[in-house]
Parts: C-alpha cells; structure tokens; sequence
C-alpha cells in the first residue's frame, strides 16, 4: 500500500518562508503527476500546486509567484517552497497524486501562519 509522509510544516509569521517535503513509498513515482492540496478549517481540501511528470508546473492563482513545486525521482520526493506566507496559507497540507485516482491520504502537516 503506498504511503505517503509529509513534513516541514510549523509555526510561521507572515511573510516568512517554509519548505514542505511529502516521500511516497512507490516504485513508480517518476511516472505519477503529483500535486500539493491543503484544507483550511471549514474548508474543502484544493490544489495549491501539480508538477507533471517532466517538471510541468501549475499553480492556483492563491499562491502563484510565492509557491514553486519541485520534485526529485530518485528520491520519491515532492517539494513545495512557500514564501512570503500569508495567515490565509494556514492548513493542513498534503500531496497526492495529481489526476482522478488518489492514493490513501496521508497526515498531512500543519501549517500556522501569524499575522
């Protein structure tokens, strides 16, 4: 069963920077699109940002031009680079798979930003 394991997240004030990673336990990850989602309290989780499987990038007009996605194969590892952070950033984030199919979610990591 593939598991997938985030950390990074924390306690920021705004305008500061943090650096998420997610680990997938899945041989084929250099084949799977991901994505970074994230759901605020009351919310309904949404993406925040996909990399395709060549390092095509995409962003949700919420955090274009302060979020970058990256993601290392040999690793099994996907990046989210958040700066310039904002309160409305606060949620629990995750990664997945980018498409119709998703793997098990996993914990996610909390993500606090302070005004």
């Amino acid at each position: 069963q593939v598991q997938l394991v985030e950390s990074g997240g924390g306690l920021v004030q705004a305008g500061g920077p943090l650096r998420l990673s997610c680990v997938a336990s899945v041989s084929i990850f250099r084949f799977i699109p991901m994505g970074w989602y994230r759901q605020a309290p009351g919310k309904q989780r949404e993406l925040v940002a996909g990399i395709t499987t060549g390092g095509i990038t995409k962003y949700s007009d919420s955090v274009k031009g302060r979020f970058t996605i990256s993601r290392d194969n040999t690793k099994a590892t996907v990046f989210l680079q958040m700066n310039s952070l904002q309160p409305e950033d606060t949620a629990v984030y995750y990664c997945n798979a980018d498409g119709p199919q998703k793997y098990l979610w996993g914990q996610g990591t909390q993500v606090t930003v302070s005004s």
